[in-house]
């Protein structure tokens, strides 16, 4: 019997253009997403450097971007985040304990808080008993450590527990460990079709 749910946040509550970055990033002389940009990136999402270190450290990579323009790329991520879900899940938490568990980073959290407002951020963070980022909590998906956390500090059962997320790797992880998964497929299912997937009652 599944008393809670895991969610991830990126293309499961606000909907994602990871082309619109790489697209931003190309225009300013970022051909392709390297190794170093890689590794980069992981450090800045377990909050391994600051904000500061990783907008210069793309910015080598760049033809003399300015920071500002680098920054306005790494947002362009970020879309709508439809009304709907948001109804949704303020009906889900009524029924189950729900933890918001997204590999993000400080930059993007702040932009988005920016961008919706607070009225409407702190509508969605009250729905969840906790929120863990990667960059606050040093550990990110798919590394079974960060699941053993959220599980750990919450009294909660791998079994009991439905993990929801778009990444199969993340998904595939999760199930190792116990939990009930759904692998929401971006374009093609919504996080309200959670009951037609006839995993939670």
């Amino acid at each position: 019997m599944i008393n809670t749910i895991i969610f991830d946040f990126g293309d499961v509550f606000i909907n994602l253009d990871k082309q619109a970055t790489m697209d931003g990033l190309k225009n300013l002389g970022i051909s392709h997403w390297n190794e170093d940009l890689d590794q980069l990136n992981l450090y800045y999402e377990v909050g391994a450097i600051s904000g500061e270190d990783f907008l210069s450290g793309i910015q080598k990579h760049t033809a003399n971007a300015s920071i500002e323009d680098i920054s306005k790329a790494w947002n362009a991520i970020l879309l709508d985040f439809p009304l709907y879900r948001l109804e949704f899940l303020q009906m889900l938490s009524k029924k189950y304990r729900l933890f918001l568990l997204s590999n993000t980073d400080a930059i993007h959290i702040e932009t988005f808080e920016q961008k919706f407002g607070i009225s409407f951020y702190s509508s969605f963070y009250q729905c969840f008993e906790k929120i863990y980022f990667s960059y606050e909590i040093g550990m990110r998906k798919p590394n079974p450590e960060t699941y053993n956390f959220v599980l750990d500090q919450n009294g909660l059962q791998a079994k009991q527990t439905l993990f929801v997320d778009d990444k199969k790797e993340n998904t595939d992880a999760a199930s190792v460990l116990g939990f009930q998964v759904w692998n929401l497929q971006v374009g093609k299912e919504d996080v309200v079709d959670l009951f037609d997937k006839k995993i939670i009652q």
